[in-house]
């Protein structure tokens, strides 16, 4: 019965950490797959970006003096940010995503 037990557990700890792995490999390529879809608007005008995702729900310059556009969705409940950072000659420079997938 003892080692019933024991290797009942061992299963259950041995499956656990499995799934978390999976868990885990699944984010990652999702987290990879947005970032793929949105540096393909580094190097573009804003107004391509504008283009595409329509109008931001903020925008504001940071301490850099570039303009941030900010865009804000949800799914399934689950807030999304994406910002994105437009330099001086109106060219996307930068982005970051979070909370997307």
């Amino acid at each position: 019965m003892k080692f019933f037990n024991i290797l009942l557990i061992n299963l259950f700890v041995i499956v656990f950490l499995t799934s978390c792995q999976t868990i885990k490999q699944k984010t990652d390529a999702i987290v990879e797959k947005e970032n793929q879809t949105l540096s393909k608007f580094i190097g573009k005008s804003s107004l391509e970006l504008k283009n595409s995702l329509g109008n931001p729900d903020e925008d504001f310059k940071n301490e850099n003096g570039n303009i941030v556009l900010v865009y804000n969705t949800k799914k399934y409940g689950i807030p999304c940010e994406r910002r994105f950072e437009i330099n001086s000659k109106l060219i996307v420079v930068g982005f970051v995503s979070n909370g997307c997938f």
